[in-house]
């Protein structure tokens, strides 16, 4: 059955401005639903409140159900009922929010609801009795899925409460994206920039155990005086309906008595996110110190570890499976002070370890940002509703952020530790010849003068690597001098691609300043005369592509004779090494494999010969039949090439394959308006927004850059330059397909 367009997901929640921890991450999930597939998966909640409570919702909100009045649970089952948009309703549950015995009040809500129903369950407390057990099993009974957030609740839920397994499914806390760099710049924001600083954060209660960490402090700061503990985050409103600020009082008298008036800082607020991920993200170490056993997940938890805290925790169940490998420090009980003290200590005598467990912290989150479990929920929405069309994605904004920081005065360097550039890693004439035709593409789309200064900079670099004999070398460190690699390394390719970037600049000479036109046709003419010196296919296809825009403009039989000779030497490779079941130029594919065929095409259009056009078909839909596997593209694994007699190796995907792939699908599209090529194009594309074997976005929402490479369980999150401006123009490619 297909289901109509614009079916929706109703999500049955507290919501903000209410503050709990559960509205809080049901905001989450919808701001990430919609960021990551914008109108094609709508979200609407139902707010949870009491009836003493009136807050003013945001539009997603469209019905209140009143927790405390038994009758509204079917009178709003029931509405949302007549519904026929809403084609499934999660849940989130949480004992407190819902009146009744064990907050049974939601039985009658699920049992009036004639819709899919997923049930997420926030705790999950083993060792039940009997009343609990009941509702659980009964929830569970009448939901078609069961979501929990850590394997720990899935195997009590499976012991304890009786719920098949298979019923169940993992899909764990969200957190947000930060950027690596930005603690250090935020110490001096916050002037901490001298100081340690340790964190906090959450709605307080006594369950937060924060006087165990405070009785921990006098032995520390009296060796330490540069250490701070930032305690984040207001009193419950529950708490103070109940009993006041008298917990929170008893934390400042516990201060004022242990002389730590200096070292203790209380932020008594509900902060904006953007304010709160700042305050963790200059945390050097995030005291974990809740001394509720069954808490079983802890969205300040999951926070910290994203922005790259060293976590020191109580071993609550989130912990014991998150804080392993080095990237933090697990308690072996609760309400120990010395535990603490101990533990705090080791990290502020050793630094490196300190900051090295926070990287690994900071790298593991990736795979649980909230983009992330977006996907993971419209996985499952899918799967429940039946839908027959294709995951659609939203595409992201184009953003110059990252390409910007890696670019010096002097050019584009090379790698980028995380998203932090890495001088030592130096420039190369591949990456600033990509950077230049990026800009240049970009200017043509959205004209700029920044933009422009960068284009200058990329080409600047191209004419000051060019020997004076016309050949270019490839690399050069941090202090602008060539290195000993130009001497190992075979340069046929940049010098292919060098032609290629300058060729593109020349073909815009009607949306390029004179000066930059002038500059790279000087260059140009250096670089012509050494064209008989590329022989490898890769750097002649890289030529080819330059050839053919220089060609665009001036129409040079001299240039046009260049590209016959070329082409008819990728046609001499493919002979040599094509057979029955291997249409391709070589005996093996590596890197940049689209290239090849799309330069082929790029010579037929300027010679019209139809050997050349004939060709490029044949490789190019091979190439794309060992590319495209059951709704994915799956390129070439960079652990090893995929040679003709061999079994193909899969994993080690890296950006320059995808987005070459989207080129060359883009150009065989322009030339043969074949329906197949655009539909592929729109499929390589979301490689990047996550339809891939981990189901995990490969860009940074934060800075527009790509992370290097996915591998088989995890994704290499370093953001060189190479993948940033190879998803850069996929991008900006993918532009002309945003409406159709």
């Amino acid at each position: 059955m297909k289901l109509q367009k614009g079916i929706k997901m109703l999500i049955v929640s507290s919501y903000p401005p209410r503050e709990c921890g559960i509205a809080t991450f049901s905001n989450d999930i919808v701001n990430a639903v919609k960021i990551v597939f914008g109108d094609t998966l709508p979200v609407e909640v139902c707010a949870l409140q009491n009836s003493e409570q009136h807050f003013e919702y945001n539009n997603e909100v469209s019905y209140i159900l009143p927790v405390n009045s038994l009758k509204h649970y079917r009178m709003v089952a029931e509405k949302i009922n007549e519904r026929n948009d809403i084609a499934l309703v999660c849940i989130q549950h949480e004992f407190g929010l819902f009146r009744g015995e064990y907050g049974d009040y939601v039985l009658s809500f699920i049992l009036a609801l004639n819709k899919p129903i997923v049930t997420i369950f926030h705790t999950v407390l083993p060792n039940p009795d009997e009343k609990r057990k009941k509702i659980v099993h009964a929830i569970a009974d009448l939901s078609d899925r069961i979501i929990v957030l850590t394997k720990n609740s899935q195997t009590i839920l499976t012991t304890n409460y009786g719920v098949e397994e298979t019923k169940t499914i993992v899909i764990p806390h969200g957190n947000h994206n930060v950027l690596w760099e930005q603690k250090n710049t935020l110490k001096n924001t916050y002037d901490f920039s001298d100081k340690i600083v340790m964190s906090t954060f959450g709605l307080i209660s006594q369950n937060k155990g924060i006087e165990t960490v405070l009785q921990a402090l006098p032995e520390i700061v009296k060796k330490n005086p540069e250490v701070i503990f930032l305690v984040i985050g207001k009193t419950h409103p529950e708490i103070i309906r109940q009993e006041g600020e008298i917990y929170r009082d008893s934390l400042i008298n516990l201060v004022q008595e242990l002389h730590l008036e200096n070292n203790v800082i209380f932020i008594n607020e509900y902060l904006q996110l953007s304010q709160l991920l700042e305050y963790l993200t200059l945390s050097d170490i995030y005291l974990f110190s809740s001394k509720d056993p069954n808490q079983a997940v802890s969205g300040t938890f999951a926070y910290a570890m994203s922005c790259g805290c060293t976590v020191i925790s109580t071993p609550i169940p989130h912990a014991v499976e998150a804080l392993v490998n080095g990237n933090g420090i697990l308690l072996n009980s609760f309400e120990n002070s010395e535990e603490f003290k101990n533990a705090i200590v080791y990290l502020i005598e050793n630094k490196e370890e300190r900051i090295a467990m926070g990287k690994n912290a900071f790298s593991l989150s990736h795979a649980t940002n909230w983009e992330n479990i977006a996907i993971q929920y419209r996985l499952l929405f899918d799967q429940l509703t039946n839908r027959e069309e294709d995951l659609r994605f939203n595409f992201p904004p184009i953003k110059l952020d990252h390409i910007k920081k890696l670019t010096t005065d002097f050019g584009i360097l090379q790698f980028s530790k995380f998203s932090q550039p890495d001088p030592e890693s130096g420039y190369t004439l591949d990456d600033n010849a990509r950077a230049l035709i990026n800009m240049v593409l970009y200017n043509k789309v959205f004209p700029d003068n920044n933009t422009l200064k960068l284009a200058n900079i990329y080409l600047n670099f191209i004419e000051g690597i060019q020997r004076n004999n016309g050949w270019f070398d490839n690399y050069k460190d941090f202090d602008h001098q060539l290195t000993k690699q130009n001497e190992e390394v075979n340069l046929e390719d940049a010098n292919g691609r060098a032609l290629w970037s300058l060729g593109t600049v020349i073909s815009h000479r009607d949306s390029l300043p004179l000066e930059m036109i002038c500059q790279a046709v000087k260059c140009w003419d250096k670089a012509i005369k050494r064209i008989d010196d590329i022989k490898s296919p890769r750097a002649i296809a890289y030529a080819l592509k330059g050839l053919y825009f220089y060609h665009s403009i001036y129409k040079d039989e001299e240039i046009k004779s260049h590209i016959e000779k070329l082409a008819d030497e990728l046609l001499r490779h493919y002979n040599i090494n094509s057979a029955e079941n291997w249409c391709w130029y070589e005996d093996y594919m590596t890197y940049a494999n689209n290239v090849l065929p799309e330069a082929m095409m790029y010579s037929y259009l300027v010679t019209k010969n139809p050997k050349y056009k004939k060709i490029a078909a044949i490789t190019f839909d091979f190439l794309l039949s060992h590319y495209f596997m059951k709704g994915q593209l799956k390129v070439i694994s960079n652990r090893g090439w995929f040679k003709k007699e061999n079994e193909r190796v899969f994993y080690g995907e890296q950006p320059i394959e995808v987005a070459t792939t989207i080129l060359a699908l883009d150009l065989f599209y322009e030339v043969t308006r074949n329906k197949k090529y655009k539909d592929q194009l729109k499929l390589a594309f979301i490689w990047f927004l996550g339809n891939n074997h981990l189901k995990q976005i490969m860009y940074n929402p934060e800075n527009g850059s790509s992370y290097d490479g996915l591998e088989d369980k995890h994704i290499n999150i370093n953001q060189g330059a190479e993948s940033t401006l190879c998803y850069f123009k996929a991008r900006l490619i993918m532009e002309k397909y945003s409406d159709n």
